[in-house]
């Protein structure tokens, strides 16, 4: 008898085995968040990877000792795999899990689930023909901090108003490449940012809360400034594949126009929202790419009946973060800081793997995470309509900041 191997976060293997993974596209995310978090878990085994470019699948194959590796996700073979973790470009999220859930594969669907009410409608109809179950990879509402945030916000009486933002200083992804390519990402910081945002916020308000108004603005400033760019996402750059920062962890990029020839971004690097209830709660939405901030930061303030709780800490991975999470709560004019446990960058996604397992077999998961995506794009798709689109900034809009 085989003894397992230690527990990840106290999680053992499940009474079955290690749950069997194939994972689906080897970019940034697929790469550098979760194959290393899934080859490292206990409760899985990578049985799998599927990438087109074969330079990057051998590297990643030999990297963490995958047995199989395809060009194609129809090359995956029917029984491989117990669960797929699908992270390909964006304008592909829907195509491919909509290709495995209806062979009856259950797939991890990293966010964004889908870029719009079609595709929402595609993933449905899939999920429900192959017999299989969609799981998203939002993790925002995993993180401790945001967690404390729910309990604090729990204590507060019926919830007025929500002020949900993630402004980063310098953090436009890929820029060149598909993330500020419309076509390709299906927006910018709204749909990359706002997604965690709306991730976060919607949960407190309850799951029954039925969004009747949408509306906003974005701008593009900052998306073909190079000095904008987030040098933290290329795999030079400042972070790894567990979220610790490399180097000096200088987040800062020359300036000028990027590369000669690249195409310049279309999408908006700032999005601001403001959507109303059906009970009369309203939330302020802020996703920043790029600003004249000098740190990231994500900014959390619940407004209720009983007081108010603001938690203030950063998202993802960048290293030019707020130092630590603070999380406070007002009543009667008083401020007082609530505990908050520490936790490593990145921490959000391991949680959200130790709870796979159980998620995957539950009965309750099955269509849960498409109604939820549902929710979710209705109210960018809604934010979009309404936004009056701004040409994008020829000059350099940091120019005048100092390298970091």
């Amino acid at each position: 008898m085989t003894t397992p191997p230690p527990a990840v976060s106290g999680v053992a293997v499940p009474p079955g085995g290690p749950v069997r993974v194939a994972v689906v596209g080897l970019g940034w995310a697929g790469r550098e968040i979760w194959l290393p978090r899934l080859a490292a878990h206990p409760a899985f085994e990578v049985t799998a990877l599927v990438d087109p470019q074969p330079a990057v699948r051998g590297t990643a194959r030999d990297t963490h000792a995958v047995p199989f590796a395809y060009a194609d996700v129809d090359d995956l073979p029917v029984g491989a795999a117990d669960l797929v973790v699908v992270a390909v470009p964006n304008h592909l999220h829907a195509a491919v899990a909509a290709r495995l859930l209806r062979r009856g594969v259950p797939v991890f669907l990293e966010k964004p689930v889908c870029l719009s009410s079609a595709e929402a409608t595609l993933l449905a109809d899939a999920e429900r023909a192959g017999g299989a179950v969609l799981l998203a990879g939002s993790a925002a509402r995993w993180r401790a901090d945001v967690r404390a945030l729910a309990d604090a916000a729990a204590g507060l009486g019926p919830i007025r108003h929500v002020d949900v933002a993630w402004v980063r200083a310098r953090g436009v992804p890929d820029a060149g490449g598909w993330f500020t390519r419309r076509d390709l990402s299906g927006g910018g910081a709204l749909v990359d940012l706002g997604w965690h945002l709306l991730d976060t916020v919607l949960p407190l308000l309850g799951p029954a809360t039925r969004i009747t108004h949408a509306v906003g603005s974005v701008s593009a400033d900052f998306v073909n400034d190079v000095a904008a760019h987030a040098v933290w996402r290329d795999p030079a750059g400042a972070v790894g594949a567990a979220g610790a920062p490399r180097g000096d962890g200088s987040v800062g990029a020359p300036r000028g126009d990027g590369p000669v020839g690249a195409p310049r971004g279309d999408v908006e690097d700032t999005a601001r929202g403001f959507l109303l209830t059906a009970d009369g709660a309203s939330v302020a939405v802020h996703a920043c790419w790029a600003s004249h901030e000098a740190l990231d930061r994500t900014t959390i303030t619940v407004h209720g009946v009983a007081g108010t709780a603001t938690l203030r800490c950063t998202f993802g991975f960048s290293p030019n973060r707020e130092p630590t999470p603070v999380l406070t709560r007002t009543r009667d004019g008083r401020t007082v800081a609530l505990p908050l446990s520490t936790e490593p960058i990145g921490a959000e996604y391991d949680r959200q793997l130790d709870a796979l397992p159980g998620l995957l077999a539950a009965p309750a998961s099955r269509g849960a995470a498409v109604a939820e995506a549902h929710r979710t794009i209705d109210i960018i798709e809604r934010i979009y309509r309404t936004a009056r689109p701004t040409e994008p900034e020829r000059e350099h809009a940091l120019a005048g900041q100092r390298d970091r």
